[in-house]
């Protein structure tokens, strides 16, 4: 008999007690232990199993979860006696930073302030009433709660979660393990939003006092998306040990490996692999070239559809940013990459969020970490990447659509005009779009970048792709006999359609073009060459 799916649900004891579909992967647990590192980062794409994972070993170590034998007793950390007689023996601080997102500096830290009231509350029943903590302690605890409910007092956060883990070690007898979700979700959003160096001080103040100058700390797991620089985030650890997407540490543990996604749709009676290899398999961890977000693989074995489910799952604002305002280098690139091609480029798994906006390399390293790009060869220090799959792809093409959904009529107009040849009627909805879609394509950090045509015409280019893709072969930005042309729209039927040539030119004085009509026979000029 299958097993039930719970779509969305990362309680790992939910899950076990009504038996629901779950791949094991409690053999996590003794690696992880057995690694003796105090830090771990753990870095995954969204919906690759980092919340259930953390969950679970919670429900393992966790006290409050003694004499649980149940929901491990027929998985594979049962199968190690050893480990048996360490479930639910540790005090343990689980905590996720998911839901602090706000748009504003204020309003974050009155998210952090709810989340950690709500922490100490978690714990405050066993605390109050423990024989092994001092009256001071416990009046300490209580007025912890008081500064944290009221909500002003921002140097709290520095000491919070240390002296926390001080109290529960000192009533368990035993040091704490600190597991913590998400670490990166703030940081991310305080970078969009244009917070980050209030953010990154923070959580860097946070994160020394609670995993560097600890003593009651046992050992720690984080999980992110992306790995923070060092020196923006983790300057003073020198016990971190690292597991990106290209370690082999872990590699298993998070998404599916292609054998548990076969053997699931064996489970469910689905036999069309191919089709669910093509949509999406494609993610690379470590060694393992076929893995699969577990998001995208339980909707499909729930509704038995192929649809992008993983890449609808959440905001894909960050991404969409970096393309839609990138230069026209990073959006000739990325047409490069939505027609299904390859580029190559430095790929450094440490983020430096500061340099997004100047460095085109960290744009692509970021988009290699969050799973839409994948590793296909490496050579020194250049990486090969690609989109990660099908379903990426038809979510990038979403992303163009949406870009061009304002201006999506007269872009339709000037489309139909273009492959008419009605020069007139391109002359008057290029004024259009150009009014309109300057605002949305040509916004760079610098004011002297705003009036730049590039970022327009590529942005144009892009929507020409999705538009056209299945009529023409849109490329731009290459070389070509003597010169390099704007725009070529190769057509796949040429017996059905005309190859057209595109060039951009803008009327420069300097350049002898006195008129409008010498910048025109400049431009045919190139394109003849």
């Amino acid at each position: 008999m299958k097993r039930a799916i719970a779509i969305g649900r990362q309680s790992y004891e939910t899950i076990i007690s009504r038996k629901n579909f779950y791949v094991d992967k409690t053999l996590f647990i003794k690696d992880w232990w057995e690694s003796k590192d105090s830090v771990t980062l753990i870095t995954r794409p969204r919906r690759f199993g980092k919340t259930l994972n953390l969950d679970m070993m919670n429900c393992f170590f966790s006290t409050e979860y003694e004499n649980r034998a149940d929901l491990f007793e027929n998985l594979k950390i049962w199968e190690h006696e050893e480990y048996r007689e360490m479930q639910g023996k540790y005090p343990v601080i689980f905590l996720s930073f998911a839901g602090i997102k706000d748009t504003n500096y204020d309003d974050v830290l009155g998210t952090f302030f709810d989340t950690f009231v709500e922490l100490y509350k978690e714990h405050e029943k066993i605390l109050i009433e423990s024989t092994n903590l001092s009256e001071r302690d416990k009046k300490d605890f209580e007025k912890i709660i008081d500064v944290l409910e009221d909500g002003e007092d921002r140097t709290i956060f520095k000491s919070v979660l240390k002296k926390l883990s001080k109290f529960l070690s000192k009533h368990h007898k035993k040091n704490v393990i600190f597991l913590l979700d998400e670490y990166d979700t703030p940081l991310q959003e305080a970078y969009v939003n244009g917070y980050w160096d209030e953010m990154s001080e923070l959580i860097r103040n946070l994160f020394n006092n609670t995993l560097k100058t600890n003593k009651y700390l046992s050992r720690a797991i984080l999980t992110g998306i992306t790995r923070v620089s060092k020196e923006s985030m983790f300057s003073d650890l020198n016990n971190l040990e690292l597991c990106t997407m290209s370690s082999e540490k872990y590699q298993e543990y998070f998404g599916f490996t292609e054998d548990e996604v076969f053997e699931s749709m064996n489970e469910y009676g689905y036999t069309n692999k191919d089709e669910v290899k093509h949509w999406y398999d494609g993610f690379t961890i470590g060694t393992e070239h076929d893995m699969y977000d577990p998001w995208s693989i339980i909707n499909f074995l729930d509704k038995g559809k192929l649809e992008p489910y993983w890449s609808n799952s959440s905001s894909n604002n960050l991404a969409g940013k970096l393309i839609k305002e990138g230069s026209k280098e990073i959006k000739s690139d990325f047409q490069t990459l939505i027609e299904g091609g390859t580029i190559t480029k430095k790929i450094d798994t440490e983020m430096v969020f500061s340099r997004l906006s100047s460095d085109e390399d960290a744009v692509w390293s970021l988009l290699v970490s969050s799973g839409y790009m994948k590793p296909i060869s490496r050579n020194g220090t250049k990486t090969e990447i690609t989109i990660t799959n099908y379903e990426v792809r038809q979510m990038f093409e979403g992303l163009v659509e949406e870009w061009f959904g304002m201006e999506r009529s007269e872009y339709n107009d000037f489309i139909r005009a273009l492959l008419k040849g009605n020069v007139r009627e391109m002359n008057k909805t290029m004024n259009e779009l150009t009014l309109s879609m300057f605002s949305s394509f040509d916004v760079g950090n610098r004011p002297s970048e705003r009036l730049r045509p590039e970022r327009f015409y590529h942005g144009f280019v892009l929507g020409l792709l999705v538009e056209l893709r299945d009529r023409y072969i849109v490329t731009s930005n290459r070389e070509s006999g003597y010169g390099r042309y704007d725009v070529i729209l190769e057509p796949r039927n040429p017996a059905q359609n005309d190859g057209i040539i595109l060039e951009f030119k803008v009327h420069d004085k300097e350049d002898g073009e006195n008129t409008l009509e010498d910048t025109v026979k400049s431009a045919l000029m190139q394109i003849e060459e």
